[in-house]
């Protein structure tokens, strides 16, 4: 097994500690030596110019399934030239009254090397195979749905 380390780093830098006026702003240090500023959703008085735990948690979700579906299409050797995706991750509020993400939508485009064929049925099929066996997918509770773009 392994282990996923990231370190988080918050100051208040001086500012008034009160909801309206303390910064969202913090870093995120990853294992490998990356950092990277995060915050909290704008409309959470958060930076909208870095990323938030929201879209951080999306992206994850599509990268995750992104990084599957390219080992299955390599063992098949279904060479892939290129993929992105648009996702989108929704957050309303729960039965329970507390707000989470529902509801992520993946929509990938993969474009295959000149030669190789592949119809909508196997697309699809990869597509369930690289939800089912995507690691993050399977630790969270949020419907994620995947809708191929052609």
């Amino acid at each position: 097994m392994s282990e996923h380390k990231v370190t988080l780093r918050w100051e208040r830098g001086g500012a008034e500690f009160v909801y309206q006026k303390y910064p969202r702003d913090h870093t995120w240090s990853f294992d490998g030596g990356h950092t990277m500023t995060a915050t909290a959703a704008p409309a959470y008085l958060g930076n909208p110019a870095n990323v938030d735990p929201e879209e951080a948690f999306v992206a994850s979700l599509s990268s995750c399934h992104m990084l599957t579906f390219l080992a299955i299409c390599a063992r098949k050797r279904l060479t892939v030239e290129s993929y992105d995706d648009e996702a989108v991750g929704v957050l309303e509020k729960g039965s329970d009254g507390k707000l989470w993400l529902v509801r992520v939508t993946l929509r990938p485009r993969v474009q295959f090397a000149s030669g190789i064929t592949v119809d909508d049925a196997i697309l699809e099929h990869i597509h369930h195979q690289s939800h089912a066996e995507c690691f993050i997918a399977n630790s969270v509770k949020t419907d994620v749905t995947v809708v191929p773009r052609l």
